[in-house]
Order: C-alpha cells, then sequence, then structure tokens
C-alpha cells in the first residue's frame, strides 16, 4: 500500500508555510523545534520532494510545498469536521466554539448574552475574538474560527448567514446643536453637516455613508475614530455628527456624554447576523446558536 502523509506532518507543513520560520511553526504546533524539522523530513521523504529550502536566516517554501500547504489546509479543516461530528453526536453545544465577533457589536452585545448563554449551555465553552469584518472571515475561512458574529450587509460569499436582530441607525450630535432635540431627523439634513465616522475597515462605516446615499459628496469632519466609544465622544465635543446603532446605545455608550440621540425620519438599520462555513458539520449548532442569542436578546 502507498504510503501517505499523516495529518500531523501536514498539520506541520501548514504552520510552516504561514510563519516561514521553524520556531514559530514549533511554538503554534506546541512541539520542540527538532520534533517539526524531523516532521518535515519525515514529509519529504513521504512525497519524495522538498517542500522548503532551509537557511540561517530565513525558510522558502518550494512551488510544490505552497500547493501542499494549501490542499493541507483543506484536509486538516475536514478532519476538524469529522472530530465536530462526533462530539455533536455525542451531545450538541458542549465542548469548544470558536467565536469571532467585530468591534461594533462584541462590547455591546456579548455581556447581555454571554451569562445567559453559560447558563442555557453549561458545557459549552466560548472562545472569542474580537477584530474587523474582513480579517475574521479570512480566519472563518481557513478554519480558525467556527462562526462570526457580522453587521449586514457585508459580502459573506459562500458562506451561511443566519440573521439574529435588527438594529437601527440613530441620529448623534452635541446638545447645543440645531438638530439637538429633534423628534426625527431627515437625511436631506445631513447634507450640510460634518459627518463623524469610523476608520477604513470597520463595516459600520460603509453602513453609514450608505445610509446617507451621498458617498463622496458628503461632508466629512477631518477626524476619523477607531471605535464606538471615541465616535461618540467625538460628537459630544461638538467636532460633528454620526449615526450610532441601538444596540451601542442600549449598552449605555452615550451615559454620561450629554449628547442628543435622535431616530431617523426614514428608519434606516443594519443586521446583526451569525456566519459560517456552508461545508461545516456543525451548521445546526450555530443555527441554535443564532437563535437563542436573538432569544436572550429579546428577553435581556
Amino acid at each position: 500500500m502507498k504510503r501517505l502523509p499523516t495529518l500531523k506532518q501536514l498539520q506541520y507543513l501548514v504552520a510552516l508555510a504561514d510563519t516561514r520560520h521553524f520556531g514559530r511553526a514549533a511554538e503554534r504546533c506546541h512541539i520542540t523545534q527538532s520534533t517539526l524539522s524531523a516532521g518535515i523530513r519525515d514529509l519529504e521523504s513521504v512525497l519524495g520532494t522538498a517542500v522548503a529550502e532551509r537557511s540561517n536566516r530565513h525558510v522558502l517554501i518550494t512551488r510544490v510545498g505552497a500547493e501542499i500547504a494549501e490542499r493541507a489546509k483543506a484536509l486538516l479543516r475536514d478532519a476538524e469536521d469529522v472530530m465536530d461530528v462526533a462530539r455533536a453526536g455525542r451531545s450538541p453545544m458542549t465542548g469548544e466554539m470558536r467565536l469571532g465577533v467585530i468591534p461594533t457589536i462584541g462590547p455591546f452585545l456579548l455581556p447581555r448574552v454571554l451569562p445567559r448563554l453559560r447558563e442555557r449551555f453549561p458545557d459549552l465553552t466560548v472562545y472569542l475574538r474580537e477584530e474587523q469584518t474582513a480579517p475574521l472571515l479570512a480566519r472563518l475561512q481557513d478554519a480558525e474560527l467556527d462562526a462570526v458574529l457580522i453587521a449586514l450587509p457585508y459580502d459573506t460569499g459562500d458562506l451561511d448567514t443566519r440573521v439574529i436582530l435588527e438594529d437601527e441607525f440613530l441620529f448623534a450630535c452635541n446638545r447645543n446643536h440645531a438638530l439637538a432635540g429633534a423628534g426625527a431627523v431627515s437625511l436631506d439634513a445631513l447634507a450640510d453637516e460634518r459627518l463623524l465616522l469610523l476608520e477604513e475597515g470597520h463595516c459600520l462605516r460603509g453602513h453609514a455613508l450608505d445610509i446617507c446615499d451621498k458617498g463622496d459628496t458628503i461632508t466629512r469632519a477631518q477626524f476619523e475614530a477607531s471605535s464606538l466609544h471615541t465616535l461618540v465622544q467625538m460628537v459630544a465635543a461638538g467636532i460633528g455628527v454620526t449615526l450610532v446603532p441601538r444596540l451601542a446605545v442600549d449598552a449605555d455608550i452615550a451615559r454620561g456624554t450629554g449628547i442628543s440621540l435622535s431616530r431617523l425620519a426614514m428608519p434606516a438599520s443594519r443586521q446583526i447576523g451569525l456566519a459560517w462555513r456552508r461545508s461545516s458539520l456543525r451548521a445546526e449548532e450555530f443555527t441554535t446558536l443564532a437563535d437563542t442569542v436573538r432569544e436572550l436578546t429579546d428577553i435581556a
């Protein structure tokens, strides 16, 4: 019978291809550098070809090695899915779940639902990673994450998604602003305002521009914020106006700032949704998770 590479050997190759360094690859695999080096040599013996060129300073992955590493990632994902099926068959909503979440959702949604989620599923351990949408989705595709909480609309490719809730946008301005205290603010009224935005990479930035429907013609404040909390403080300082999701408002992001919040005359919202790989064998669990978060959000 033809000798085949082991999953462990392929795991070593993927780590080496990602880090381009034997020491860092060994740390990632939680083994010694000598063990990793021996594993790579054994893999090359099985394959009959070199997967890496070694030198004192760096590692070069050969063309064949890079192609095998990409295929190995898919094989390792499938192997993880096999373990997920076995675990889910024993008892769903148990074990570990690696959940990604974007910064404009995590601090405002998770404190409301995580304690109750632990009560509902005491044998489920949720590991969190907060990052912007694009890198989270990349990690999801590479199976570094099991599912991600993101804001929609967003191009999620072939991922499966389930909407959890609608998150209405509110108009925020300084308490001394002419529109402060308005019952409803029209989008036309924003044309002459300095709209404060989050930095590039935050999907909330794109959602705000889409709502205003003015693209590059809208008047933007000179400064941009790295977080919603900073954005609110800039509004309180009178630097400009912005749109704030109700999820953050309900989490008291504006408490003590004295800013004025009003609804939009034509209500607009983003959707909070859960996304996962369509090939994942834990789809039923993710659907359960999304539905549970929706329920807990309603009662929180």
